[in-house]
Order: C-alpha cells, then structure tokens, then sequence
C-alpha cells in the first residue's frame, strides 16, 4: 500500500504470504506426499493428535492454515511447498522475472509519547520482561513506560484485532527459530486468550515472556511445542502446574518481524 510516502506491509496471522488461492489443494499434496513415503494415514493423524477423520478432511478441503507449518516441520517439508505447491527458491538462484536485489527495510523503533500520530495509525505499547523487585530475580511482563511502537489500523483490523488489545514484545531464544528468531518483535492480540490447537501465543511463565505453539489436552492440560523442536521437546503441563508455575496465556500472535542481525550464542528458553 502507497500512502504518500509510506509504505506499509501486510503479512498474514503466520507472517508468511500464503496464497489462499491455492490452499485447497494441499490436501491433495499432504496425500501424495503420505503415499510416496509410505506414511499410513492413522499414523500420521497419531503423529499430529488428531482422529482419522480430520486427516481425511484435510485431503478433501485442503490443510488448515493454521496448521501449515505444523504439517511441514513434522513432515520435514518446506511449509510454502505444502501449502502451495511451490518450494522456496534458493537464495542464490534467480526466479524468472523477478530481481534478486533485496530492498532493505527498516527496523521498528520505538516511539515515546512526544512522537506525534498520523490519522491512520495507533501506538501500540511495548512489553518486555522486568525484575519486580530490586535483587530479588523475579521477573515480570510489563510494559515499558514511554515505549511504543506503532501500526496503521488498517494492518490491524486485517489481523482481526482490536487496537486496544494490541501489545508489542521482543521474543528472546531460538525456540521458534528459524520461523520467529531471536530478537524479533510480536504483536500479541490480549484479546483472544482462548487455545485453538496449532496456534502461536505469547505466555507468561512464572515471570518469563515465552512464545509457543499451544495444544489443549484432556483434563485441562496444555502442550507448549517449540517450532525448533529438534532442540527443544515439547512441555506438557497439569493444571495444578499451569497454576503452581504462574503459566498464563497472554495472547495470540498476530504478526512478527523477520529481521535479522549478527549475534552470540544466547541463554535459550
């Protein structure tokens, strides 16, 4: 989108374009691709924790968008191949007629209280993780006074989010590396808490900002699953130790940045 001298980029709730188009047909390439490697149709539905029937759906109406990269990494596939059929190009090799140049694109910065709004776009307070009491160790998510960051409402009301439930966050670890890597900023909807299984939210674990995929499992339990999950396994927790260890659901995510710089190795989570 053109605005003056604005530019603004849209990316859908997985910040990743998808073609929509095409996502009715992934249920035929998932099917293919089951056959080929000789993967029965109830060991994969066991694999992914779903009845038969919903892999049988997923062949006819194609899989949900918001189990796209759950599929792939579990399949070990390029997400972008499953949903529409066609891989990522190599990043040394030219696609027909379309320019190997990247255009670079500015980082997000924050914003304090003086910088002055334009009429289509909402600051959106920042979070970050603060020790509650001085020596002490514990931290908290908090927002950051003066901190913001801002979005156009028109980039939120396509993600479906209020802008008054809207908050900014900076994800720390590799976890959910390479999809949302260390240092990337999330927008996190505190407007829609409840789990839809395959998602990604942002928690507060006993003080700590964590961002996960979640499952809800029989009696109340939940399955935060790393994108990494080579290096990281998934966590299941009871609900005496969702309560014990201070586990809450912040909120959905929304959107992330995909920038990336030079750095050590970090503290993972």
């Amino acid at each position: 989108m053109d605005d003056g001298n604005r530019h603004y980029v849209y990316f859908n709730a997985m910040s990743i374009p998808v073609n929509l188009v095409f996502m009715n047909t992934s249920g035929q390439r998932l099917r293919d691709h089951l056959d080929r490697h000789g993967i029965s149709y109830a060991e994969f539905a066991k694999r992914m924790g779903v009845d038969p029937q919903h892999v049988n759906n997923w062949f006819k109406r194609g899989v949900p968008k918001a189990r796209i990269f759950e599929v792939a990494d579990e399949l070990k596939i390029d997400p972008r191949e499953l949903a529409e059929g066609t891989p990522q190009a190599p990043a040394d090799k030219a696609r027909p007629g379309i320019s190997n140049e990247v255009t670079p694109l500015e980082p997000l910065h924050p914003w304090d209280s003086n910088t002055p709004l334009d009429p289509d776009e909402v600051e959106v307070p920042l979070y970050k993780e603060v020790e509650i009491a001085a020596g002490s160790g514990r931290t908290a998510v908090r927002a950051i006074e003066g901190r913001k960051l801002r979005f156009s409402y028109a980039t939120l009301r396509q993600a479906g989010v209020d802008p008054a439930n809207a908050f900014c966050a900076t994800v720390s670890g590799d976890s959910m590396a390479p999809l949302i890597n260390h240092g990337a900023t999330i927008g996190v909807d505190r407007g829609t808490t409840n789990i839809i299984d395959g998602e990604i939210y942002a928690l507060e674990h006993d003080g700590m900002l964590r961002v996960k995929t979640l499952h809800r499992l029989p009696g109340g339990a939940i399955r935060l699953r790393s994108f990494n999950s080579e290096e990281f396994p998934d966590e299941i927790y009871t609900p005496e130790q969702i309560a014990e260890q201070r586990i809450a659901v912040l909120g959905w995510v929304f959107w992330w940045s995909v920038l990336r710089s030079r750095r050590g190795p970090t503290v993972a989570r």
